[in-house]
């Protein structure tokens, strides 16, 4: 695990594509087909950027269109995007997507700004037409029961082909622009969910006990997302320890140095004090402990909790935040309190590159019309303002024992909120919120916490967040990422809030 080595990688998204015409035309306009075929060879390597594209071709008969159902089901694709490249019937495509039931999201991206209308005759109105049929297919998807989704706007060509007669440059159009960020969102939310349905969350120990919100029923959780659960004993973790050698102990001491300051004593917490060596040393051994169960039991995500009666297992759990601090940072997203709801939140926004740091509300700044979100572990130190401050700490707040504690904050800039949450009904729902990080002043109380400027002030923006019935735990991401997550929770079938 060297730098930031993801310990496993997201699954590649098995992305679906075709382009639909009308068979009539291709004797009727000379070189109309394969300008349309030129289309759609662009669209595939712009969409081979967010995975492998299987790439049917031209859907222009019924015949064609039960044809690409049955390849995109041999290829197992995830998504399927319909390019709308000139007039076409809806008999051709319906077939598909009865047969395929890959989400299906439609093309309406135009060659042109606008067409030359001196010198424009039929053939070439025909390759610029491809809203002419959209709301036809609308009607027959939705008598059909078959979900769908359009995105609209420019082709975003870079040169204009021979066969045009008009301008059609549009790379830098807005319209070109907006259209595909859409399209990559679409790719990355498939890829969630195929990573997800691949992905092994470990629960380690139990939940905090009392803490509600949190329980969850994982036969629920996996029924809705696809992801494997297995239940993990503090004693699984003690035989990992048992076998971790001084070597592996140094390794871990290195890039705890590597990747951390270590503090002195806090000016202001009498809790928060420099880490001592013994202190250091026992973390570094059970860091290395986690990342061998973590390899071998082939896990993508870890939530964990113990208490006992000043036992060994609450010993080695003194030790946790620094290695699942070490492992959120490698694509393996942890979270305390036996949150696994918040892991997944977590994992989501891991798997979208864009960090996931395990929060909470530490408090409104009311002056500086900030939230400020934290937690005493673990940070997903990727997405840092700085190396993150080591600080060992007289007592876990709220949790007996203690030991070394991250102190951290997330670098200025766009961030997101992705909470996780279960309704009265048993559903999950995702809880977005946009907003930006600021750098101001933070607690020197070894843990984690970031100052976040939202749309509203903070007594506004409560009074949307709380009513959405949430977690108190949530996950924060770099980057404004609510049109992603949202896309995620849509191809999930999951309800979601944005505010």
């Amino acid at each position: 695990m060297d730098s930031f080595d993801r310990i496993k990688e997201p699954k590649e998204t098995r992305i679906g594509l075709y382009s639909a015409g009308l068979c009539t035309y291709w004797n009727q306009f000379s070189g109309l087909r394969e300008c349309l075929m030129g289309y759609n060879h662009f669209i595939e390597e712009k969409l081979s950027q967010w995975g492998k594209v299987y790439n049917f071709g031209m859907v222009d008969t019924e015949e064609k269109g039960r044809e690409a159902g049955e390849y995109f089901n041999r290829n197992n694709v995830d998504i399927v995007f319909s390019h709308a490249a000139t007039y076409y019937t809806s008999a051709c495509v319906l077939p598909i997507h009865q047969i395929n039931k890959a989400p299906a999201i439609i093309l309406n991206l135009q060659p042109a700004p606008e067409m030359a209308y001196d010198i424009t005759g039929t053939d070439r109105w025909l390759a610029q037409c491809v809203g002419c049929s959209i709301p036809e297919i609308s009607n027959a998807f939705n008598r059909a029961g078959i979900p769908f989704r359009v995105v609209n706007g420019l082709l975003g060509l870079s040169e204009t082909p021979g066969f045009a007669k008009a301008d059609e440059v549009s790379i830098n159009r807005p319209e070109a622009i907006r259209a595909w960020k859409e399209i990559k969102e679409w790719c990355m939310a498939a890829g969630v969910q195929r990573t997800l349905k691949w992905s092994r969350f470990g629960f380690l120990g139990g939940y905090y006990s009392g803490m509600l919100d949190m329980y969850s029923d994982f036969t629920m959780l996996q029924a809705q997302t696809g992801m494997d659960i297995e239940i993990l004993e503090m004693s699984d973790l003690d035989a990992y320890l048992k076998s971790v050698s001084e070597e592996e102990v140094e390794k871990k001491m290195s890039q705890i140095q590597d990747f951390f300051e270590i503090s002195g004593d806090s000016p202001s917490d009498p809790i928060a004090r420099r880490p001592t060596e013994d202190q250091l040393n026992w973390s570094a051994k059970v860091a290395a402990a986690q990342e061998k169960m973590v390899r071998d039991r082939d896990l993508d995500s870890v939530s964990y909790y113990y208490h006992g009666r000043d036992d060994y297992f609450e010993k080695i759990q003194s030790g946790f935040i620094v290695g699942f601090s070490l492992l959120n940072a490698c694509g393996i997203s942890c979270a305390g309190e036996g949150d696994i709801k918040t892991a997944l939140a977590m994992k989501i926004a891991d798997i979208c590159n864009t960090g996931g740091s395990f929060c909470e509300i530490v408090a409104a700044d009311f002056n500086r019309d900030t939230m400020i979100l934290g937690h005493d572990g673990p940070f997903h130190f990727a997405i840092s303002k700085g190396k993150p401050i080591l600080r060992g700490m007289g007592v876990y707040h709220g949790k007996r024992g203690s030991g070394v504690s991250v102190e951290a904050k997330v670098r200025p800039g766009k961030v997101t909120t992705l909470g996780v949450t279960q309704t009265g009904d048993g559903r999950l729902k995702f809880n977005i919120s946009e907003g930006e990080a600021i750098d101001a002043p933070i607690l020197l109380n070894g843990n984690t916490s970031t100052h976040i400027r939202f749309a509203q002030k903070p007594a506004e923006y409560m009074d949307r967040w709380f009513v959405e019935a949430p977690t108190h735990h949530l996950a924060l991401s770099v980057g404004h990422n609510a049109g992603l997550f949202s896309k995620i929770a849509q191809l999930m079938d999951i309800p979601y809030a944005i505010y």
